[in-house]
């Protein structure tokens, strides 16, 4: 600070005027020299010999400052605030200098000091108004710029995320405009390259999957007549092999034979059936039935033992439903056959009735579907050894199953029982129309 470097040089100047031993007078001219140095810095002074009083006109120091001058070399500073504005006390312990055998030895001497420092709040103060009036404009005219180059980069980025949302809701023929040559355009670039590779992606397995059904289709028509013939002439083999008119050898064959024709005529059917579904032919033959004889004549019509390998829990009123016998009779077909064969039995078959819809579970008590099969059960030609799925025939039974159901706008779901085995549950809603569901 300024101030204290004058202040120590006129000390220094002064000091070497004072008699070796200088009394209350001596010292009180001293201050008044040092006072009178002061000019326009206005400091008042006061000098203390030996920790004795203070002689001068500074008379606010206090006794921490005057304590810690009291047997040191160094100067102290203390800031105390005043009514009329901050102060700076100054605590400046002397020595001896130019004088011979008595240089750099302590004086006993400390001269204190009083500067106000109302002058230097003043100065802060104004720069700190010409700096926020410096500042509020050069701001302002750097915000304005900012604005607009965040809103050019953002903006593009904006219309990135709402084209990639409409990506993954389905709208592949998603483009946006290239605009420039920096790096948000050429990001732009490559999301357009992007989504006419997914584009025309989607649009071959579309068309593979098209030609998959037709061909499917096709195949399924074109083998119904041989196999009709097939399964005329196998019928009539089948009645001389269990009567004994045929060699046993033979017999064992065409018996062979015969099953094995039958379960490619189920193949076939399961085709067909699912390519009906797939050209949106299939339709409902709605009536009024009972929930209790749609279920008993589908056990009746499989030969399945009730007790034994089935267990009927029907509600005692047996509610009417609309609903497709025959399409109803393919799904609980499906789902109790694949419980028996995949799970353990009895079978239990339960039903229960609400005002909305009526529910019918179809729950084993084998070990239950593997987690990782689980989301795969309803796929088509799902293969996996421990799925539910899996079937001696099409591997369509269960995605039979489901279109049948969807096609009651009801769902069909399955889950694992917390003891132990499947369930796969049926809800059919009151009052199905005959209108394909969407």
């Amino acid at each position: 600070m300024r101030t204290v470097h004058d202040l120590r040089l006129q000390v220094q100047s002064l000091l070497p005027n004072l008699p070796p031993d200088p009394t209350d007078t001596d010292l009180r001219t001293f201050a008044r020299q040092l006072d009178r140095a002061s000019g326009s810095r206005g400091w008042h002074t006061a000098v203390s010999r030996d920790g004795g009083p203070l002689i001068g006109t500074a008379g606010e120091i206090s006794s921490a400052l005057r304590a810690a001058t009291k047997d040191g070399d160094t100067t102290f500073y203390e800031r105390v605030e005043h009514t009329g504005g901050p102060r700076l006390l100054i605590g400046m312990p002397t020595s001896y200098t130019g004088r011979v055998g008595g240089a750099g030895k302590p004086s006993g001497l400390v001269v204190y000091a009083v500067l106000s420092l109302h002058g230097e709040r003043a100065d802060i103060s104004a720069l700190i108004t010409a700096a926020w009036a410096g500042a509020v404009p050069a701001l302002s005219l750097a915000v304005v710029p900012a604005l607009f180059a965040t809103r050019r980069v953002l903006r593009p980025v904006r219309q990135l995320r709402r084209a990639a949302e409409k990506i993954r809701s389905g709208a592949l023929d998603t483009r946006l405009d290239v605009v420039g040559k920096d790096e948000l355009a050429a990001l732009t670039g490559t999301f357009n390259t992007l989504a006419a590779t997914l584009e025309r992606g989607d649009a071959e397995l579309r068309r593979m999957e098209v030609n998959a059904r037709r061909f499917a289709a096709d195949v399924s028509h074109e083998l119904r007549t041989p196999l009709a013939a097939m399964t005329a002439v196998t019928d009539s083999l089948d009645e001389d092999a269990r009567s004994g008119t045929l060699p046993p050898g033979t017999a064992d064959a065409v018996l062979l034979v015969s099953d094995e024709i039958c379960k490619l005529a189920g193949m076939v059917e399961d085709l067909m059936e699912i390519s009906r579904f797939d050209a949106g032919a299939a339709v409902l033959h709605l009536d009024d039935v009972s929930l209790r004889t749609v279920i008993h004549k589908t056990l009746q019509l499989r030969s399945w033992r009730e007790a034994d390998e089935v267990i009927t829990e029907l509600p005692e009123d047996d509610p009417r439903i609309r609903v497709d016998a025959r399409r109803i009779d393919v799904v609980l077909a499906n789902l109790v056959g694949n419980a028996l064969r995949h799970g353990a039995a009895p079978v239990t078959v339960r039903a229960t009735a609400t005002q909305e819809a009526v529910m019918i579970e179809v729950a084993d008590r084998g070990p239950g579907i593997p987690y990782d099969v689980l989301p795969h059960v309803f796929d088509r030609f799902y293969k996996e050894d421990a799925a539910r799925s899996r079937s001696e025939g099409s591997g369509l039974g269960l995605a039979i199953a489901m279109e049948n159901v969807r096609l009651h706008y009801g769902t069909l779901t399955a889950a694992n029982l917390p003891d132990g085995g499947a369930v796969f549950t049926v809800t059919l809603p009151y009052g199905t129309s005959q209108e394909h569901p969407s």
